[in-house]
This record gives C-alpha cells, sequence and structure tokens, in this order.
C-alpha cells in the first residue's frame, strides 16, 4: 500500500503546483526586471564544497553518501557554494559585476517543523565583483519589490538589516573583551528565542560587563543615531558612514519609501560566512520564520579555492512565503482549466473534433474534448467540472459551409 511522501517532502498535485508556479513566477520576473540573469548547477556536488564552507559537523544536516565512483557526494543542501565555485571557475572571462538568479530545489536533513521542510525551492540572488554598497542596495531592494509584488505591503513585512562590523563596534565600546566577542555573537543570534534572564546568564559567564549586559539583550532596539553617537572613529565610523548611505540607496530604490527596513543589530546570520552587511526579511506579527535572508560574502570564493572576488547574495524559499501569502488570501495561482472544451454531438465523428482541436492548439490555444462520444449535457458537465473558460460546439451542419 502506497503511503504519502517521505518525511519533510511534498508532493505537489495540480493545485499546490500552480502555487509553486505563481511564487517562481513572481521570483523571475523581479529578478529579470534588475537585470539578474538565470543560470543553474548539478543538484549533486563534492561532500567537500560544503564541509570546507561550513566544517565536518554541516555533514549532519546533508543528504550524502559515497557514489559508485567511490567519490563523497551530497544533494545540495544551499546553492552559494555551486554559484561560488561556477563563477570561480570562469572568473576572468565573466562581466563584472555578474549578475546571477537560480531557483534551485535544496535538501537538507533536518527536524521537519513549521515553515522547515527536508526539500524546498529557494531563490537564490548573487551579485559578484563590486563592493561598494551600491550593490548591496540593489541586492535588498531586490529583496523587497519581490514580496511588494506578491501582493504584501511594509504592513505585513519588514525587511531587518544590520552590520557585523559595525555590531562589533558596539559591542566593543560596551566593554565587551575581544576573547568573547564569539560567544557574545552566538548570544544575540538566539536572543529572539531565548528568554532574556537566560541570555543575561551566559553573557556573564563570558565575563561581560554588567552595565553592558542590559543595552546587548536589548541590542534590537539601538537606532542609527545610537550607532553614530557610539562609534565616531576609526575604520568602524567609515563603516556607520557607508551603512548610512547604504539606507538612503535603498530607500531610493524602493520609491523614496523608507518603511520597508529598519535597522536590527540582533541579525548575524552566521559571522563565520557573512562579512559587512546583512539582512533578514520578516512577516510583522512574527508569526513566521524569516521570509528572506542573505548580506555580502566577500571571503568565500577565496576560501573555495578561487580568486578573491566581492560578493553577495540572498535567499528566498517557497516554504515561508507560500505560507505567509495563503494566510493573507494573497496565494492566487491562475486557473488550471483549458482555454476551450470543445464538444461534438454524439453523432459526429471523433476525427472532426479532433482536427479542430488540433488547428485551435495550433494556434496556441488551450483546448480540451471527451475522448469518446458524449451527450452535450454530459459533456457541458465535464466541461464545468475541468474550469475550461470556454463551451464550444461544433457546428451541427455537414461541414460544407465551413
Amino acid at each position: 500500500m502506497f503511503k504519502g511522501a517521505l518525511p519533510g517532502f511534498r508532493d505537489f498535485y495540480p493545485q499546490e503546483l500552480a502555487e509553486r508556479a505563481f511564487i517562481m513566477r513572481t521570483w523571475r520576473d523581479v529578478a529579470r526586471r534588475y537585470a539578474f540573469v538565470e543560470y543553474d548547477g548539478p543538484p549533486l556536488e563534492p561532500l567537500e564544497l560544503y564541509t570546507r564552507k561550513s566544517g565536518e559537523e554541516i555533514v549532519g544536516q546533508l543528504y550524502n553518501f559515497v557514489d559508485k565512483g567511490d567519490r563523497e557526494v551530497a544533494l545540495r543542501p544551499e546553492m552559494t557554494p555551486t554559484v561560488a565555485r561556477m563563477v570561480a571557475v570562469r572568473a576572468n572571462a565573466l562581466r563584472k559585476p555578474v549578475r546571477w538568479f537560480s531557483m534551485p530545489q535544496l535538501f537538507r536533513y533536518e527536524r521537519q517543523q513549521k515553515g522547515r521542510l527536508r526539500e524546498h525551492y529557494q531563490l537564490n540572488v548573487d551579485l559578484l565583483g563590486e563592493a561598494d554598497v551600491a550593490a548591496d542596495a540593489e541586492l535588498l531592494a531586490c529583496a523587497v519589490d519581490i514580496v511588494r509584488a506578491s501582493g504584501l505591503t511594509s504592513n505585513d513585512v519588514v525587511a531587518r538589516v544590520s552590520d557585523r562590523r559595525i555590531l562589533q563596534a558596539i559591542l566593543e565600546s560596551l566593554g565587551v573583551p575581544p576573547s568573547a566577542l564569539a560567544g557574545v555573537y552566538g548570544i544575540i543570534d538566539k536572543l529572539e528565542r531565548t528568554p532574556v534572564a537566560v541570555s543575561a546568564e551566559k553573557l556573564t559567564a563570558l565575563d561581560v560587563p554588567a552595565e553592558a549586559i542590559e543595552r546587548i539583550v536589548t541590542i534590537a532596539n539601538v537606532d542609527f543615531a545610537e550607532v553614530q553617537s557610539r562609534v565616531t572613529s576609526g575604520a568602524a565610523a567609515t563603516q556607520v558612514e557607508e551603512f548610512g548611505r547604504y539606507m538612503r540607496y535603498v530607500a531610493a530604490l524602493l520609491g523614496g519609501d523608507e518603511s520597508w527596513l529598519r535597522l536590527d543589530l540582533s541579525i548575524v546570520r552566521g559571522l563565520a560566512y557573512y562579512t559587512g552587511i546583512v539582512f533578514e526579511v520578516f512577516d510583522r506579527s512574527g508569526e513566521f520564520r524569516a521570509i528572506a535572508g542573505g548580506g555580502r560574502y566577500d571571503t568565500l570564493l577565496a576560501s573555495l579555492g578561487g580568486a578573491g572576488m566581492p560578493a553577495l547574495g540572498f535567499g528566498m524559499g517557497d516554504v515561508v512565503l507560500g505560507e505567509l501569502l495563503r494566510a493573507k488570501g494573497l496565494l492566487t495561482p491562475a486557473p488550471a482549466g483549458s482555454d476551450i472544451w470543445l464538444a461534438g454531438t454524439e453523432h459526429d465523428p471523433l476525427e472532426r473534433v479532433m482536427r479542430e482541436a488540433a488547428r485551435l492548439r495550433a494556434d496556441d490555444r488551450s483546448v480540451e474534448y471527451a475522448l469518446r462520444p458524449q451527450s452535450l449535457s454530459r459533456q457541458k458537465k465535464a466541461a464545468q467540472a475541468s474550469g475550461a473558460r470556454e463551451f464550444v460546439t461544433l457546428s451541427n451542419d455537414d461541414g460544407r459551409n465551413g
């Protein structure tokens, strides 16, 4: 007896596939408006591609095996290492900046929960070869425009933006010892999911000064004015100026609308991976996981053995976005029915119906008809059930009049 799909995997019946196609059509349309071009890579990659980036501990989250050529391989859990590998191979020949997007199916062996499955489709948008914050602004504007094109507004969604270098400068200004920074980053990354008292206890264990702990557990409330007042010298001050320019650029790309954006220094996103500005897009209700996330990863290509090149990108999965759009009544795929249900009488030869269907299909019309002789009333019921937009009957003359 066949059962459902494996845990964490999905069957896409026609309705579910139409919903996925609706999301992916929006992804593709907006990415192309931003002049990103589509690419793809193999679903199977060398295991080393992921362990070099994330360490051996990543193996527990992968679908990996040894293939018949005795190679250690894994189904891709993310796309960024693939795009880094592909760009590194042709780095000298590619026009800069590289503006690519893809919509791969990804696989991760992890616990299934709300908004997270063991497979999903994900839009990946990457921009490589440009170091200025104008590139960061272009990337975030693209992500926001996608949720906007999906029917969501800034009342529904917010982009929370941060910069690891500014966060480090703020922590240093609060007296956090350098030896504790890595641990503090990990605590900040989990602030939303951890009771304040527990976070404070962990910070105390890292020898963080008591007067700094209260500000760290509320780091998400630090506004840009406080950042400017605390970071006034050195390289970090330049980064603060760049971040202010970044925020202005994003607003300009969104038609002057700043309501989509909020500074939030609690956005960390794995500091071993990202090197500068990062962001996550959330629903304002806080009911769902992050809709999208990304940032700058300037050192990744070099770490994977390629030429050093500034780079940044973001991912947006279909699972959380689909859940949010469904909750808002915005997941409205196009009807799946044919353009025309073509009906002949019970006495018409089936070949006559087929010839007319062929003519209409050659004219790019979607046509369905009964595959065996039926009464017109029965065909009308079948047409209604199919969702066909028009019911067309053949003329009841002998065809000599056209």
